[in-house]
């Protein structure tokens, strides 16, 4: 079991830090639910932008069509995933 000391520092077990790819300078989201806190790592953009890719390309199939993110694309969404976009760059370029 973890101890909080008294900075409010907790140390992650190996076996969780290593399931869920935390590594040193991992920036990890800390919020509290039902009662518990929940530690997860941050979402990565190029992550983000590969999954918006793949439900794009499942819908598309599912109706009959087939296009890329570039083609019609509503110009917020668009915003978006620019927005998106530049902080994966942004983050490869550190």
């Amino acid at each position: 079991m973890a101890k909080v000391d008294s900075k409010g520092r907790i140390v992650l077990p190996q076996e969780v830090r290593d399931r869920l790819g935390i590594t040193p300078g991992t920036e990890v989201e800390i919020r509290e639910e039902d009662g518990k806190a929940v530690v997860a790592p941050e979402d990565d953009p190029e992550q983000i932008l590969d999954r918006m890719e793949q439900l794009v390309a499942e819908t598309a199939s599912r109706d009959g069509e087939t296009s890329s993110l570039d083609e019609g694309v509503d110009p917020i969404a668009q915003k978006h995933r620019d927005a998106v976009q530049r902080g994966a760059e942004k983050d490869s370029d550190e």
